[in-house]
């Protein structure tokens, strides 16, 4: 069974088997392919259209699935592997060790935000930006620039404790649980998250940051924390909803899941704690 661990929790050895894994997914092609989809998604999610991956109940159990695939090509690398999630309300800072040369590389320099040490840097040829939105092709960071702070464990629970799952509009306008996470509304958890990395992150091409997963590991983990305080309350929407993705509707682009399989996270991997 996958155990997802806290990137603050990692060894050295399982830093670097994780480096080692991205970087041959990266040289294979594989890596490009999972960054082409997710920009293909936030570009065709539109509020007043049809929507999937992003302002839309699916936010949750497309990514949900999206990191597994994602898990899967890692762990076809090096079996050891499992995606680590990065709790930014406690490792909040430019100075947090998910950021250092070990590991993730740290903030890019101010004249272009390119990453200049790490594993991840230009300069050792292992991280060219393939698919990009512009003709810059490193890693680019701009590390609390942006926007300052991180969210808090407070911002989190404030959220957690919303009984609803989702409601109408079923897009960036709408109250409840699902949009709070991901940031359209109220203290803005999800989306702030990537603006604060900034560069790449801040884009539709933001699986070309590492961090991505690992943030999205943290949100897929909240989701499974919201799920144990309010067993009654479930996704909606549950049926006959035009644009969105009900409980029992498949899911583009893999088209062989729907939200209702994918609420139970635990048949794939577990969390090293539980909330």
């Amino acid at each position: 069974m996958t155990i997802r661990k806290n990137q603050a929790a990692l060894t050295a050895d399982e830093k670097r088997r994780l480096v080692a894994a991205l970087i041959e997914l990266k040289r294979s092609g594989r890596y490009d392919a999972f960054v082409t989809t997710h920009n293909a998604f936030i570009l065709g999610d539109t509020d007043n259209g049809e929507r999937t991956g992003h302002r839309s109940p699916s936010f949750l159990p497309w990514h949900r699935r999206f990191l597994l695939e994602f898990e899967r090509a890692l762990q076809s690398v090096d079996p050891t592997v499992a995606l680590p999630y990065w709790d930014w309300t406690t490792d909040r800072t430019p100075r947090a060790s998910l950021w250092a040369p070990d590991f993730l590389g740290g903030t890019g320099r101010s004249r272009d935000g390119q990453v200049m040490d790490g594993p991840f840097a230009a300069s050792t040829g292992n991280w060219p930006i393939n698919v990009r939105i512009d003709g810059r092709t490193f890693l680019r960071r701009a590390l609390g620039i942006a926007v300052r702070q991180l969210p808090t464990r407070a911002e989190v629970d404030s959220v957690l404790a919303m009984p609803t799952y989702d409601m109408a509009p079923w897009n960036s306008a709408s109250d409840g649980f699902r949009n709070h996470l991901e940031g359209w509304r109220g203290v803005n958890l999800h989306n702030r998250v990537h603006v604060w990395v900034g560069g790449q992150m801040g884009t539709g091409v933001s699986p070309n940051d590492p961090v991505f997963w690992m943030h999205h590991a943290y949100i897929d983990k909240l989701w499974a924390e919201w799920q144990r305080r309010h067993p009654g309350s479930t996704y909606l929407p549950a049926a006959g909803t035009p644009n969105v993705v009900d409980l029992d509707e498949t899911m583009k682009p893999w088209n062989d899941t729907t939200p209702a399989a994918l609420l139970d996270h635990t048949p794939h991997y577990t969390f090293d704690t539980a909330g």
